[in-house]
């Protein structure tokens, strides 16, 4: 093994005194034992400051930025009077010297006045909510494209995502549909027991299901499936760049991310909400066999004449807005990640929670506007 050149600083006779260096000044010289010693021991013999003496590298025979980061921080970040450096090392130097020293930046200051604090809050929620639109006008552009030259579609985009967000959710959908409905038939058929209400079951499980709890279970599920997955995809493709390299290679994001996670949530979200629908009632009829007797032939005989069919297209009708919404949240935080992991764990936190707080507020939409619709 070739024995490594190692950098030499000698002090010399002259008047005045110069430092003159020679050798290897890269990272594995310097890093060999007893060097730096040596070093610092030939800068004490010069009883001045380093940045005073005159120096000579003319006799650097390899330099990096390692050695050129050691030579200029023990010149005091600034070139020593009489600097003697062959042209291919000056280059290191010049761009040490344009870039100049480091600094953190300034923390944030945080304002005691709580009227300072809501401004700022009300200027986030006004940004995010002038994000949202915008996304949602190039989400309508987009569709405006599909509808006119269908073939620029990404439809094998589209079914994955129809397979990643609706058939991997079955399981879970179906497993919390089924307890929900057992919970919610148990409880209402003790109720119902005390006043001789019992073929009342059907009503209740029925209507609040169908209408209310199977929508809004599965679109909370999503939105912690699979909204959290669209927004930590997006989120990593930031992290890594991608995003800047397919805006590069005029790819637009709309068309190739957004559109198919949009499209992929409104065809699968009627469908789950089908899919809960029919587990929340089936684990009701269970119930409502063992706590009440009412035979699963009478739940299903009794179901139609219970629950009008109105009920059955808002509750569809909820799947579908509920699977835009969730998308188009999932996408608009996915997007604003900034490329660090911090970003990226926060971001995906704050998507779900918005997602979900948005599906609440979209059925309370429709419970008022619905108000009079479904009732016999």
């Amino acid at each position: 093994m070739p024995q490594l050149e190692k950098p030499v600083l000698t002090l010399d006779s002259h008047d005045p005194p110069r430092l003159c260096a020679s050798g290897a000044w890269q990272v594995h010289a310097l890093a060999q034992p007893g060097t730096l010693t040596a070093l610092h021991a030939t800068l004490q013999q010069a009883q001045t400051s380093p940045a005073a003496v005159p120096w000579d590298l003319s006799g650097i025979t390899a330099l990096d930025h390692i050695g050129a980061q050691w030579l200029w921080n023990t010149w005091e970040r600034r070139r020593p009077p009489g600097l003697t450096v062959s042209p291919r090392h000056d280059a290191y130097f010049a761009r040490l010297e344009q870039a100049g020293a480091l600094a953190l930046p300034a923390p944030p200051q945080k304002s005691l006045l709580p009227l300072a604090a809501i401004m700022s809050a009300w200027r986030g929620m006004i940004d995010h909510l002038l994000g949202f639109l915008a996304l949602f006008g190039q989400l309508v552009l987009d569709v405006g494209t599909l509808l006119r030259r269908p073939q620029r579609a990404p439809w094998k985009e589209i079914s994955a995502n129809v397979y990643h967000a609706g058939y991997q959710a079955l399981g879970i959908t179906a497993l919390v549909g089924f307890l929900i409905g057992v919970v919610l038939s148990y409880l209402s058929a003790q109720q119902l027991r005390t006043f001789g209400g019992d073929i009342y079951l059907v009503n209740i499980l029925g209507m609040s299901v169908v209408r209310e709890l199977g929508p809004l279970l599965a679109a909370i599920l999503v939105a912690g499936r699979s909204g959290s997955a669209i927004t930590a995809q997006l989120g990593v493709m930031r992290v890594t760049e991608e995003l800047d390299a397919m805006r590069v290679m005029g790819m637009p994001h709309g068309l190739r991310l957004i559109l198919p996670k949009v499209m992929a949530l409104s065809l699968a979200m009627p469908l789950l909400v089908i899919w809960t629908d029919a587990m929340a009632l089936i684990g009701g009829m269970a119930a409502a066999d063992l706590e009440l007797n009412l035979s699963p032939a009478y739940f299903v005989q009794r179901l139609p004449d219970a629950v009008p069919l109105a009920n059955y297209w808002i509750g569809l009708a909820k799947g579908w807005v509920f699977g835009v919404l969730i998308a188009l949240v999932a996408c608009h935080f996915g997007l604003r990640i900034k490329p660090n992991t911090e970003s990226l764990g926060e971001g995906t936190t704050i998507s779900v929670v918005t997602a979900i707080t948005i599906v609440i507020l979209a059925d309370a939409v429709f419970a008022i506007v619905f108000s009079g619709v479904g009732y016999r």
